[in-house]
């Protein structure tokens, strides 16, 4: 007898291979039957009426580190059909952690990830020091579905260095400490490790963030830790890449830690250019044989991020707002103000060629009533009307608004074309979805619905078999990730059962739903039918059944 039965469901496997209709049968988390209906009796039987059935969908690219300590349901992913995550990506994390180094770890979230500080100290109990500590409480707090973790280097270099780890480089003796832990935390299940050379990623007080003053010496021992054990992954954010071709040294990187590791890595990103619809093909000539073992990350849709200058990202790693950075409003605003910075800002503009930029910000939102004109207007338009430099409109509506003005800036991927093109590369990665991160900025949690929405139903320039099988048994496969992402007798039961003709991602709205109260942009989905974790049904129609099925995957499994 099943434990669960789904039958009359449209299967789409996820392996590539065309959709057949079929019966898909469960006994306790795994898959015991697929095929033609058998007529065997169920505890459970689902009549999916030509449903499509598929693997639960794996989302590579996410930030619930800290969130997951007070919402172990991590949404917005599993509302899309996502029954596992991966975190620890970029670098940063909140393990391995000693006590005085906690509130340095919240701020590198505050300034990489736009994680508010004040909701994350009031919502995470720190019950951990180790990253092994890290995973077991997870592990017991009750999940709705599957993480898949990797140590971010940014917190075990603060763990080994302390101070110093934001300062320097390591010493031998250092060098030799992180790796044998970075081999405990795989020898308890990591998934690999995750690093940022980007130079624009500030940590705590503005400083470079910890794991970019870190030597090749160090990374060769994170490396070597995961040739030790035979596994493991490797997520980096490069210095190019992206809006730009991707540099010699960048490549150089890569193809060093991948032999030295034996595995795969994954890097961020890779945008679409306007006007260059051969971008995609110049990365991937650079890259050469290397693109199969180190594949670029890309996302699925235009990346509209929202902003307010009281936690700047847009341009915070600019070195003109160092002293903005982590401060009180007030010291904020008065640093606004000043000539000599705005002057500064203006030329570090110029000499990065981003003076265009300002044709891509509108203002989105303002408190003060006197603004309202402004509404829905962008920042080179306002300057033309007025005769002012953009530079100094845009300071100057946000300084008499308090600092309180949203701005949605049109970053990357707004070129539908050329995002069609990085959606269609088989050697790329769809991610950056960033779950949990960048949480009044931007959702993009909900990549999947609209990967079915836009680019299977209404753009037709995948199949849906391709589609699925992009988000399912692809990122499986990277990240060595067990027993899921195909739909294959003896495999874990993580299901989405959704309506390919009415699947839709959301227009993001904000909730105040974190701790204190705090505000988040949330992305629900329509058309996702059904969501099952370890054979559990854990969604029915976008309603939580109760059940807390997930729990922290091990690599050694």
């Amino acid at each position: 007898m099943f434990d669960l039965s789904i039958k009359n469901a449209r299967i789409c496997d996820g392996t590539g291979r065309p959709c057949y209709m079929g019966t898909l049968g469960v006994v306790g988390e795994r898959i015991t039957y697929i095929g033609q209906e058998t007529g065997q009796a169920a505890r459970q039987t689902i009549d999916a009426a030509g449903l499509v059935l598929a693997p639960g969908f794996i989302d590579p690219h996410t930030h619930y580190d800290a969130q997951v300590a007070w919402d172990p349901m991590l949404t917005c992913s599993p509302w899309h059909g996502v029954t596992t995550v991966v975190m620890g990506n970029c670098g940063v994390g909140v393990a391995p952690v000693k006590p005085e180094a906690r509130d340095i770890l919240l701020y590198d979230l505050v300034n990489i990830e736009d994680m508010p500080f004040e909701v994350m100290k009031a919502g995470i109990d720190w019950h951990w020091e180790t990253f092994g500590e890290y995973m077991d409480v997870l592990d017991n707090i009750g999940l709705g579905i599957n993480v898949a973790c990797l140590v971010a280097f940014t917190p075990l270099r603060h763990y080994v260095m302390g101070e110093a780890s934001m300062e320097r480089q390591a010493t031998a003796d250092e060098i030799d400490r992180m790796h044998r832990l970075m081999l405990e935390a795989m020898e308890q299940g990591a998934f690999g490790y995750s690093t940022s050379f980007m130079f624009r990623h500030i940590g705590y007080q503005g400083r470079p963030l910890a794991c970019r003053n870190a030597s090749t010496e160090e990374l060769v021992g994170l490396s070597r830790a995961l040739r030790k054990v035979g596994r493991g992954t490797i997520q980096m954010v490069m210095n190019s890449g992206g809006w730009s071709l991707i540099k010699d040294e960048d490549v150089d990187m890569l193809r060093l830690l991948t032999d030295e590791s034996g595995g795969n890595a994954t890097w961020l990103a890779l945008f679409a250019r306007p006007g260059e619809p051969d971008f995609h093909e110049k990365t991937i000539e650079k890259m050469g044989d290397l693109i199969n073992r180190a594949i670029p990350q890309i996302t699925p849709r235009p990346m509209l991020i929202q902003d307010t200058l009281t936690r700047p990202f847009v341009f915070a790693s600019y070195e003109s707002w160092e002293p903005a950075i982590n401060r009180p409003a007030d010291e904020q605003m008065a640093h606004f103000n000043k000539p000599e910075f705005r002057q500064a800002f203006f030329e570090e503009l110029e000499e990065e060629g981003d003076d265009e930029i300002w044709e891509r910000i509108n203002v989105l939102d303002v408190r003060n009533p006197e603004l309202e004109k402004y509404h829905n207007r962008t920042i080179m338009e306002i300057a033309g009307t007025e005769g002012k430099r953009p530079i100094d409109v845009y300071f100057n509506i946000s300084i008499a608004d308090n600092l309180q003005t949203r701005y949605q800036v049109q970053a990357f991927n707004y070129d539908m074309a050329g995002v069609e093109r990085l959606v269609k590369e088989d050697r790329f990665l769809i991610g950056l979805g960033d779950g949990g991160a960048h949480v009044e900025m931007l959702c993009d949690a909900g990549y999947p619905t609209a990967v079915l929405q836009i680019w299977v139903r209404e753009r037709q320039a995948l199949s849906l078999e391709k589609a699925v099988q992009k988000m399912t048994s692809v990122p499986a496969k990277i990240y060595s990730i067990p027993d899921r992402g195909i739909l294959v007798e003896g495999k874990v039961a993580d299901l989405v059962l959704f309506d390919p003709d009415n699947v839709v991602s959301k227009r993001p709205e904000y909730v105040s739903d974190l701790p204190l109260n705090g505000r988040r942009l949330i992305a629900k989905a329509e058309g996702i039918i059904a969501t099952f974790v370890a054979g559990k049904l854990l969604y029915d129609n976008g309603v939580h059944t109760g059940e807390k099925p997930g729990r922290v995957l091990r690599s050694y499994e």
